[in-house]
C-alpha cells in the first residue's frame, strides 16, 4: 500500500500518534527556560553560555541522522519508530532528574562541567526520542493529511512547552516552594519542575507507544525496495543520501538556518537580557532575589509564546489553504522577527507578553510548515534518514551561533545580551524572505 493510498486517520488517531511530543517539548521547555540559569548558578559567565549550549546542536547533528537511518531499517514487535521513542524517554527522564543536582558530584569535577555533561546527555536522549516522531507522521499519513498532522504535533508541542515553561513559576508563586537557594545551588522550585518533567516525559511517550500502530515495510513494498543497482552500504549510505538530497530540502535549509540561528540566540540570551535590560541588574548578578524573579518571569513569557503557538498551530492548515504554505511560513517568520526586535523598546516586565504573540506565531510555523513542505519531496523508504539529515539545517546554525554568539555579545555588544535578541529578530525576517525561493510542488495539497 503506497503512502498516498493509506487510509485517512481520525483526529484522535493523529493526536495519539503525536502525544509523546507533548512530553518531549515539556522537557525542552524546562531546558530552554532554565539551563542558562542553572549553568550560571554553577559558575558560567554570560559570555560563555552559548558555548555550553553547543551540546544541544552537536548531539542533534550526530544523533538524528543515525537514529533516522536505523529506524528506517528497524522492525520489531513495537514497530519501526516506537522503540527509539521509548529508549530516549527513559534516558531523558533520568537526565532531567539529575540536572539540578550536578553539584552533588563536585568531588569528581566542577559542578559546572557536570551540569554541561548532563545537558549533553539530556539533549542526546531528547533527540533519540524526537527524530522518529517527524518520520512517524510522514509514514502513517497520506499526503493530504500531513499539514494537519504536523499542525496537531505542533499544538501538542505548544501545550507541553507552556506547562514546562510555567512550572518553576507555578511552584514558586502558587504552591509556595522556595525560589531562592544558597550560592551554587539550584532553587527548589526549579528542581521540582525538572522532577515533574521527567514523569510527564515518560508517561506521554508510553501513551504513543501503546496507542499507535505502524505500517510494516511489507505493506509498502514499492516504497521500500532498493533502488536498481544500489549497493547496501549500511550506515555509510547516509553520506550518499546527503549528496542526493532533494532540491526542496536544500532550499528550505536556507530558511532553517536563519530561523534556528535566531531561536538559539533567544533561548540562550533571553534570561540575561531581561534581567539586565528590563530589571536593571548587573549581568553577573545571578544569585539575588531579583535575578530569580526575572528568570521565573522568563519562564512565564516563554510559556506564553508556546501557548500562542499551540493555538496558531490549529489555524495553520486553514491559513495554508488560503495563502499557500510558503506565504504562511514567510508571514509568520516576519511577524516573529518584528516581535523580537520590539523587546529592545520594552522596560516593563508585563509588556513583554505582547511580543510573545508574534514569537509564538513564528515558532508554530517553524515546527510545522517546513516539515509539511519537505515530506512530499522525500522518498518514503528514506523518510527517517532524510528527516534526520534535515536536522543539519537546524543544528548547524546553532553550532555557529554557539561558537560566535558569546564573543559577539562580549566584544561587539559590550556584554549587553539584549542586542542578541535584536539580531535574532533580524534573522527571523531574513528567514521569512528566503521562503520565497523554496519550491513546493505539492502546495495545493493541504488538509
Amino acid at each position: 500500500m503506497k503512502i498516498e493510498n493509506r487510509p485517512r486517520l481520525s483526529v484522535r488517531d493523529i493526536f495519539n500518534m503525536s502525544f509523546g511530543f507533548l512530553g518531549i517539548q515539556f522537557g525542552f521547555a524546562l531546558q530552554n527556560g532554565n539551563a542558562s540559569r542553572i549553568l550560571q548558578t554553577f559558575g558560567a559567565d554570560v559570555e560563555h553560555l552559548s558555548w555550553f549550549w553547543l551540546a544541544a546542536p552537536l548531539t542533534g547533528m550526530i544523533v538524528q541522522p543515525v537514529i533516522g537511518y536505523f529506524s528506517d531499517h528497524t522492525w520489531t514487535s513495537l514497530g519501526r519508530r516506537r522503540p527509539y521513542f521509548l529508549v530516549g524517554a527513559i534516558v531523558a527522564s533520568l537526565a532531567l532528574i539529575f540536572m539540578p543536582h550536578a553539584d552533588a558530584l563536585i568531588t569528581i569535577m566542577a559542578p559546572l562541567y557536570v551540569g554541561a555533561g548532563i545537558l549533553m546527555l539530556m539533549d542526546t536522549s531528547f533527540n533519540v526520542a524526537m527524530e522518529p516522531f517527524r518520520a512517524l507522521i510522514a509514514d502513517n499519513l497520506p499526503t493530504d493529511q500531513r499539514t494537519l498532522g504536523f499542525s496537531i504535533q505542533t499544538f501538542l508541542i505548544g501545550v507541553g512547552a507552556v506547562v514546562g515553561s510555567w512550572l518553576p513559576y507555578i511552584f514558586a508563586n502558587w504552591l509556595g516552594i522556595a525560589s531562592e537557594a544558597p550560592a551554587g545551588k539550584v532553587p527548589p522550585n526549579v528542581a521540582y519542575a525538572f522532577y515533574t518533567g521527567a514523569v510527564i516525559f515518560l508517561i506521554t511517550i508510553l501513551w504513543t507507544v501503546v496507542t499507535t500502530k505502524e505500517f510494516p515495510p511489507e505493506e509498502d513494498p514499492e516504497e521500500y525496495k532498493k533502488e536498481p543497482g544500489s549497493k547496501n552500504k549500511g550506515l555509510f549510505s547516509v553520506f550518499s543520501d546527503i549528496a542526493a538530497m532533494p532540491k526542496t530540502m536544500k532550499q528550505l535549509g536556507v530558511t532553517q538556518f536563519f530561523s534556528w540561528f535566531a531561536l538559539f540566540s533567544m533561548w540562550v540570551f533571553t534570561t540575561p537580557a531581561i534581567a539586565s535590560h528590563v530589571y536593571g541588574l548587573d549581568p553577573h548578578d545571578v544569585s539575588s532575589a531579583t535575578y530569580n524573579k526575572a528568570a521565573n518571569w522568563v519562564g512565564v513569557i516563554f510559556g506564553v509564546y508556546n501557548g500562542v503557538s499551540a493555538i496558531y498551530a490549529l489555524l495553520l492548515p486553514t491559513i495554508a489553504r488560503m495563502l499557500g504554505r510558503k506565504k504562511t511560513h514567510a508571514f509568520s517568520l516576519v511577524i516573529g522577527g518584528i516581535s523580537l526586535i520590539s523587546i529592545y523598546f520594552i522596560h516593563t516586565p508585563g509588556l513583554l507578553l505582547v511580543p510573545m504573540i508574534g514569537i509564538g506565531m513564528a515558532w508554530a510555523s517553524i515546527l510545522a510548515m517546513p516539515y509539511a513542505i519537505l515530506a512530499s519531496s522525500i522518498p518514503a523508504r528514506k523518510m527517517g534518514v532524510y528527516m534526520g539529515i534535515f536536522n543539519f539545517f537546524i543544528t548547524l546554525p546553532q553550532i555557529i551561533n554557539g561558537i560566535i554568539g558569546g564573543p559577539i555579545v562580549k566584544h561587539l555588544y559590550g556584554g549587553q545580551a539584549i542586542f542578541a535578541l535584536v539580531m535574532a529578530g533580524v534573522f527571523f525576517i531574513l528567514g521569512g524572505l528566503s521562503v520565497v525561493f523554496v519550491e513546493d510542488k505539492d502546495d495545493y495539497v493541504v488538509a
